[in-house]
């Protein structure tokens, strides 16, 4: 193999590697405090109507990691919790990873009347939730 045609191949091997731990690194960063997805109970749903909530049935697993760990967690009397997230130092980590952030955002913009404040009510097997992005759980 001609001196040239190797270093181009070890280069290219060498690209590749970077490229795949800059997909697979950002999710062990870990930095400042957690965020996690909290869903406070916050009362009943009146007969069935979804009084601009969010039906939870409605959100995929795959979607909303966060979210439906989230309200899996909680009770009609206990506030529940997704699992923690950390920014990573320098931002790098939230332009390659899925985040609460993400998940917020996503349902603020889809669902504009279940907005309450700096949370969003979602509605699961008769009881409102309220979710929020918190750094404490």
């Amino acid at each position: 193999m001609r001196r040239v045609t190797r270093n181009f191949l070890l280069a290219m091997g060498i690209i590749v590697i970077v490229l795949l731990a800059l997909g697979a690194l950002p999710s062990y960063l870990r930095s400042g405090d957690p965020y996690y997805i909290t869903a406070t109970p916050i009362g009943e749903a009146e007969n069935g109507t979804t009084n601009g909530s969010v039906v939870a049935a409605n959100l995929s697993e795959r979607r909303y990691p966060y979210t439906t760990a989230a309200l899996t967690d909680a009770t009609t009397e206990s506030v529940g919790q997704s699992a923690p997230y950390y920014r990573g130092p320098i931002g790098i980590k939230g332009a390659f990873t899925h985040s609460p952030f993400d998940e917020y955002d996503a349902l603020v913009q889809q669902y504009d009347a279940a907005v309450d404040g700096e949370g969003v009510r979602v509605q699961q097997d008769g009881t409102v939730y309220r979710l929020a992005v918190t750094q404490t759980p």
